[in-house]
């Protein structure tokens, strides 16, 4: 009785379209095999998941793949939407690789080179310092600051390089430092 079920059941489910015969199975090669792995930290929030990073053995520093760190004490592998299409922040052709400049009153940007970019923004980090620095308050005591510049720190920062920025724009003499985990 109990063949005879499921001889008519089996029956049942072939003429539905189910084929019952068996299947050759062959196994993919992965898309990750021979590739280096790095693990780093996803740069979109403070949260600061994460990630290992595998880049062609061609060496040619093309991202193939990003998943979530299974071994990071933070999100055990897992990753947001933004985490998880990271690949996009380095393999985008509308991606700029050199700095762009444009004049004050200018309408168009222009590329500079990336020892002019990081120059100018020293001459006008020190400028600026020297123009508003403030050693004593009214009260004659030492404060050392200035107000006129503002640091936004990353939250792609892990504490001991938040400690040596923190430490670099207080020897600035910045008061307003804010850091993306807080805004």
């Amino acid at each position: 009785m109990q063949v005879s079920g499921a001889t008519a059941a089996g029956l049942a489910v072939s003429g539905l379209g189910f084929d019952l015969s068996p299947v050759r199975s062959y196994a993919q090669t992965l898309k990750t095999k021979g590739a280096k792995e790095t693990t780093t930290i996803c740069p979109y929030c403070a949260v600061g998941c994460g990630a290992i990073v595998h880049t062609s053995k061609k060496g040619d520093g093309r991202v193939i793949n990003i998943e979530g760190d299974p071994d990071h004490v933070i999100n055990r592998g897992s990753l947001c939407s933004k985490g998880a299409a990271l690949k996009g922040l380095r393999e985008n052709e509308n991606r700029l690789l050199e700095p762009m400049y444009r004049a004050p009153g200018a309408k168009e940007w222009k590329q500079v080179s990336w020892d002019w970019a990081l120059t100018e923004i020293a001459k006008r980090v020190k400028k600026t310092r020297d123009e508003t620095f403030t050693p004593k308050n009214d009260k004659g005591q030492t404060v050392n600051r200035t107000t006129a510049i503002v640091s936004g720190g990353s939250s792609a920062l892990d504490n001991e390089e938040c400690w040596i920025y923190q430490t670099l724009m207080r020897a600035l003499g910045l008061v307003y430092i804010e850091h993306q985990a807080r805004i």
